[in-house]
């Protein structure tokens, strides 16, 4: 089942559990707005080349729509949309006053040079630029772009409405970017998992944990864990998979892979087959990767007795029955994985004021919001009787349902 789908059926779901009115879990549905503009640019050689760009902007009920920008070969609107729609749910479950959207351009960005990509994302921003903004719709980095992507998009739009440095977030710290963004989505994954766990009893440090995706939110949640004394006993990523029965020494790791580029050959640990790290005997999986790793195929041998949703949308609406039905708990991602955008938020807030916080108060800020956030789902998990999934949709839906009540959009 692709992501819009799966979207659509939790969303679903969560109205009837919620008993919404057909009229307004039809409108919930339905995006705000879809933009498709051709990117047409010169490449170095001289040959013009054309992107297809694409921004899903799904729902402003609770305040201006936030999302990130991928570069993708993939890209696709049926992609985009469901990712926008998340994002709504995302931040009315955070309870952080914004709704959601999506953006991207089909392109690979690794065959294209830095001044072409800089090319295409002026371009890109020069043809929504009246369709983004502070107060409508605040872009972030995703797969494939980062905070240069984002400082080239600033520089573009403050061409047409002046210096607007919190049109986008997740810039360097030069042009306004907020301390403690980049470790954000991997330590609110850490704050999670210790909401959850301290719901169970339990703490890191007893605990074995199995990574799957170590770039930017499985490192810095392996470093985390690492810290607080809990064991990761394999990690993988697109290089390779590494595996230690007594715990992986992730500051080494991280080291090896920042000289080769890759965990193979990593002298502390030993290589194993990258699909076997979801199925790995440990306490808790984190997937950090792509969607879609846990399906009906895999899910019947997954060993973990707890899965933190660190990617987006990493289980198969089959692969959560066969899970549930084994007594795995799920934390879903539309929780999970918050943590990037909640700093977002305070990046945002901190850009709009025009004062900077220290990374302790962004550490401490996340750290509450996570964990309110997780007493939140909780709380509805008992009410409605349902697991941590439809407790985080039933949440997010009701505040955006609400909201858009308030605001007299029923009709």
């Amino acid at each position: 089942m692709n992501a819009l789908a799966a979207t659509n059926r939790n969303f679903r779901q969560a109205a009837r559990i919620l008993g919404l009115d057909s009229k307004i879990e039809k409108s919930l549905l339905i995006p705000f707005r879809e933009i498709k503009v051709e990117c047409t640019i010169p490449k170095d050689d001289g040959t013009l080349v054309s992107y297809v760009g694409f921004r899903v902007q799904h729902d402003n009920a609770r305040g201006p729509m936030k999302g990130g920008i991928r570069y993708h070969p993939e890209v696709d609107p049926d992609e985009v949309n469901a990712l926008a729609q998340l994002m709504t749910w995302k931040t009315a479950v955070a309870d952080i006053p914004y709704g959601g959207a999506k953006g991207g351009i089909g392109c690979t960005p690794k065959d294209l040079t830095t001044s072409e990509l800089e090319r295409l994302t002026r371009v890109f921003t020069q043809k929504i630029h009246d369709l983004i903004g502070v107060n409508t719709d605040v872009p972030a980095p995703d797969m494939g772009t980062n905070a240069q992507t984002m400082a080239w998009i600033l520089d573009e739009y403050s061409k047409f409405h002046g210096h607007s440095p919190a049109v986008v977030t997740g810039k360097p710290i030069d042009l306004g970017g907020s301390l403690g963004r980049e470790a954000a989505t991997g330590r609110g994954v850490v704050y999670a998992t210790e909401a959850l766990l301290a719901e169970h009893g339990k703490s890191m440090k007893d605990l074995t944990f199995a990574i799957q995706g170590f770039g930017n939110v499985g490192s810095w949640a392996a470093r985390l864990i690492h810290e607080r004394g809990g064991k990761v006993v394999a990690v993988s990523d697109i290089t390779g998979a590494v595996r230690n029965p007594n715990g992986i020494d992730i500051p080494a790791l991280l080291k090896h892979k920042e000289v080769t580029g890759k965990l193979a050959d990593f002298s502390g640990a030993d290589m194993m087959n990258s699909d076997e790290v979801l199925t790995h005997e440990c306490d808790v999986l984190i997937p950090c990767a792509l969607g879609g790793v846990l399906n009906r195929e895999n899910a019947g041998d997954v060993r973990a007795k707890f899965i933190i949703e660190a990617a987006n949308h990493p289980t198969d609406p089959e692969a959560d029955e066969i899970l549930s039905k084994k007594g795995v708990i799920i934390l879903p991602d539309i929780y999970a994985n918050a943590g990037g955008v909640t700093v977002s938020y305070f990046e945002w807030v901190q850009n709009i004021q025009g004062f900077m916080w220290d990374e302790e108060k962004v550490n401490q800020e996340l750290h509450r919001y996570m964990t309110k956030a997780f007493h939140n789902i909780k709380s509805l998990c008992q009410t409605h009787h349902c697991n941590l999934r439809m407790g985080a949709f039933t949440l997010g839906v009701n505040r955006v349902a609400r909201a858009a009540l308030l605001r007299g959009w029923e009709a």
